[in-house]
C-alpha cells in the first residue's frame, strides 16, 4: 500500500503597519540593530502594551477575504518560552480564542481546483533576531523586529504532497498581497512558512508530524517537504518510529536536521495576558473594514467566466495575483478579445517571467503596449509567430510594437493579389502534391501551405493563404 504525505502549513505574515503590535516603535526594515526597540518591546519594568488598531483591522480584512468567522471577542495570551531573542521571556499571542476562526483558501494546483480549510488566524508579536555571523566567537541579538505585528495563519492538514503545499503557499502569499495586509517579501522575513509533515498508509490515522521551521522560499519549501517525507518513510519501512520534533532545512545539504523536540501547547503555559483587555470587535467595525476590500480572487474568477467566457483554468491562472488580473483587465479594456489576452498572458508572458525568475509585477512591458501588439495580431498586421519575435524585442529594448515591426520588416502580407500570385507559382511547381490533394490526401495541402509561407518568409497571412489555396485547388 502506497504512502500518503500529509501536510499542514503555519504561516507568519508580517502586517503592513508603520508601528509595532503593542508599541509606537517603527517597523521599517533595514535600520541599524537595536535602534527600533522601545521600552515596551524590551519589556522594561512598568511598561504596558497597547494593541495596534491598524493591525486588528488588517486581521479582520483577512478573515473576511477567506470567509472565516470574526470572533466578536478574542483574548491575548502569554506564550511562555525562553530564548535569547525574546526579551520578555514570553510572546504575546492568541490561543484559546483567536481573532479569526475557520475560512478557506482556494487555488489551482495545475490539474484541478482545490480548497484547503483554515483552522484559525491569530494576532501576535514577532521575536527579535539572532545574528550568528556578526562576531567571530559569539552571536548578537537584534531586537528591531521584536514586537512587529504578525498574523499567524494555520491550515488544516488538507495538503497532500510538496507541490500541493507550494501551490497553497503561493495562493496565500498572493492573497495577503492582494488585500494589502502584507508585502509578502520572503527575503526580508515578511512571509514565513512552517510545514508540519507526516506520512501514513492511505486510510490510516494521521502519523507523527515533524515541523520544518522558517521556510523562506517556495523552492526550499518543496525540497524540504520532499526530503522530510522520504526520511520518515525510510524510518517506518525500517521498523523504526518517527519522533515529534522541530527541524530546520539546510539548503546547502538539501536535508532537514533536528532542532529541538516539538513542544505541545501545555509546554508554553498559555494564560490570558493581564496587561491587555479582551479584544472586542463590533459588527460596525467589520462593516467598516469590509468597505475597503477590493474585488477578491473568487469573485473575479466567477466574473471572468461569466463576462469574458474564460474557462475555469484560464480564470484561475489569471487571478493568481492582483497584478496579473489588473494587467489582463487593462489589456481587454483596449478591445482585445479576452481569450487571446488570456492565452498570451498565461503563455508567452508567463514563459518569459519563469525564464527570468520574475514575479508578474516585474513585467517590463506596460499593458497598453502589450494590448497594441495583440491588436496588430487581431487586424492581421503581424502573424502570431512574428508577434512572439516582436514581444521578445519589446521585452529587451522597451520599444513599442509598431517601431519593431517597421524596423524588422515583420509586417504581414495580406494583399490577396500578391498571395494569389505566389500560390499559383507553388501549384505550378508541385503537380504531384496537387494531384495527391485532389485524391483526398489532406497532408498534401499542409505541404503546399508550408511552401507558400516559405516563399513569403512567413509573412503571408495564414488564413488568407488557406482560403486562396483551397479556392484555387477546387477550380
Amino acid at each position: 500500500m502506497a504512502w500518503e504525505i500529509v501536510i499542514g502549513i503555519e504561516t507568519h505574515a508580517q502586517l503592513l503597519t508603520r508601528s509595532k503590535m503593542f508599541s509606537a516603535a517603527s517597523t521599517a526594515f533595514g535600520a541599524e540593530p537595536n535602534t527600533q526597540a522601545s521600552a515596551v518591546d524590551i519589556a522594561l519594568p512598568g511598561v504596558l502594551p497597547v494593541a495596534n488598531k491598524g493591525a486588528i483591522e488588517l486581521a479582520i480584512r483577512f478573515g473576511l477575504a477567506v470567509q472565516g468567522k470574526i470572533n466578536p471577542k478574542s483574548v491575548f495570551a502569554r506564550k511562555n518560552y525562553f530564548y535569547p531573542d525574546l526579551p520578555k521571556g514570553y510572546q504575546i499571542s492568541q490561543y484559546e480564542i483567536p481573532v479569526v476562526a475557520g475560512g478557506s483558501i482556494g487555488f489551482y494546483d495545475g490539474s484541478a481546483f482545490k480548497t484547503v480549510r483554515l483552522t484559525r488566524a491569530h494576532l501576535e508579536e514577532d521575536a527579535g533576531k539572532s545574528v550568528h555571523d556578526a562576531f567571530p566567537d559569539a552571536s548578537g541579538i537584534d531586537l528591531n523586529r521584536a514586537g512587529t505585528p504578525l498574523l499567524e495563519i494555520v491550515s488544516e492538514p488538507d495538503l497532500r504532497g510538496a507541490k500541493e503545499a507550494v501551490a497553497y503557499a503561493r495562493a496565500l502569499h498572493s492573497l495577503v498581497r492582494w488585500i494589502g495586509i502584507c508585502d509578502g517579501n520572503m527575503q526580508e522575513g515578511s512571509f514565513r512558512c512552517d510545514a508540519n509533515v507526516s506520512v501514513r498508509r492511505a486510510g490510516e490515522p494521521l502519523g507523527t508530524r515533524c515541523e520544518i521551521k522558517n521556510l523562506n522560499s517556495f523552492r526550499f519549501m518543496e525540497k524540504a517537504i520532499e526530503f522530510e517525507a522520504r526520511r520518515q518513510i525510510e524510518l517506518l519501512e525500517d521498523g523504526k518510529t518517527v519522533t515529534q520534533e522541530t527541524r530546520l532545512y539546510d539548503a546547502q545539504k538539501d536535508e532537514t536536521r533536528s532542532m529541538r523536540s516539538k513542544e505541545d501547547a501545555q509546554d508554553y503555559r498559555y494564560f490570558p495576558d493581564p496587561d491587555l483587555l479582551p479584544l472586542v470587535i463590533s459588527e460596525q467595525d467589520i462593516a467598516q473594514v469590509s468597505k475597503g476590500l477590493p474585488e477578491l480572487p473568487k469573485a473575479k474568477r466567477e466574473r471572468y467566466a461569466k463576462e469574458f467566457q474564460l474557462s475555469d483554468y484560464d480564470a484561475a491562472v489569471i487571478t493568481e495575483s492582483r497584478e496579473k488580473a489588473d494587467y489582463f483587465e487593462r489589456t481587454v479594456a483596449a478591445s482585445i478579445p479576452p481569450k487571446l489576452a488570456a492565452n498570451w498572458i498565461t503563455g508567452e508572458l508567463a514563459a518569459r517571467l519563469n525564464e527570468k525568475n520574475l514575479d508578474f509585477h516585474e513585467v517590463p512591458i506596460p499593458a497598453t503596449r502589450f494590448a497594441r501588439l495583440l491588436a496588430l495580431v487581431v487586424d492581421g498586421t503581424v502573424s502570431q509567430k512574428s508577434a512572439k519575435e516582436v514581444l521578445a524585442e519589446m521585452w529587451a529594448s522597451k520599444q513599442d510594437a509598431d517601431s519593431i515591426i517597421q524596423s524588422k520588416g515583420l509586417k504581414q502580407v495580406s494583399d490577396a493579389g500578391a498571395i494569389g500570385k505566389i500560390v499559383d507559382e507553388v501549384l505550378a511547381a508541385n503537380e504531384k502534391q496537387v494531384a495527391d490533394y485532389r485524391a483526398g490526401k489532406e497532408k498534401a495541402f499542409n505541404s503546399l501551405v508550408g511552401q507558400v509561407m516559405k516563399r513569403t518568409q512567413g509573412k503571408a497571412n495564414p488564413a488568407q493563404v488557406n482560403e486562396i489555396l483551397r479556392g484555387k485547388l477546387k477550380s
